[in-house]
């Protein structure tokens, strides 16, 4: 079983704050949308509750939610208990991908079950950010630019989509 994480990182790592991003960037928003449009997210139930009502489930993808609590429903999304049920799910059509949150990626990664990343790097720290990507050892991975996107009135922070490759 092989998944992808997207993801978008502050410079020190930051990928959340108070349930939420601690960032606004259309630009970077549209690219998650066109890359899972059509495939699996993987989330956590953490990650599925601060996505907005209006916004969920994510339209047009198999939305799976992962939660130890064997009672918790999510309407419109799959829910999984433990990382080997997700197989049932995947397809050879559609691509697995991993959105959050931080103990989701640890998890897979510490797991072996990613083989590619698609990371945001916001040119940007955020004070007061609550959750952070995992650690990461590069050694395994390969890199390649995507998109470079210089900030404007929409977009306040200059980013860079990374994808890597084992």
């Amino acid at each position: 079983m092989n998944c992808c994480i997207v993801v978008g990182i502050g410079r020190n790592r930051e990928i959340g704050k108070n349930n939420d991003l601690p960032w606004h960037l259309p630009r970077d928003m549209q690219f998650f949308k066109e890359t899972t449009t059509g495939h699996i997210v993987v989330m956590g139930r953490k990650n599925w509750e601060s996505i907005p009502d209006k916004f969920r489930p994510l339209p047009n993808r198999v939305n799976i939610v992962l939660t130890r609590n064997k009672d918790y429903k999510a309407e419109g999304a799959l829910v999984i208990h433990d990382w080997s049920e997700l197989e049932q799910h995947l397809s050879a059509d559609k691509t697995c991908f991993i959105i959050g949150g931080s103990e989701i990626f640890k998890q897979a990664l510490d797991a072996g079950l990613v083989n590619e990343m698609y990371i945001t790097h916001i040119d940007a720290t955020f004070e007061g950010a609550d959750v952070f990507f995992p650690y990461v050892n590069w050694e395994n991975w390969t890199e390649e630019d995507i998109l470079h996107y210089t900030k404007d009135e929409k977009n306040p922070y200059s980013f860079t989509i990374k994808k890597y490759s084992k």
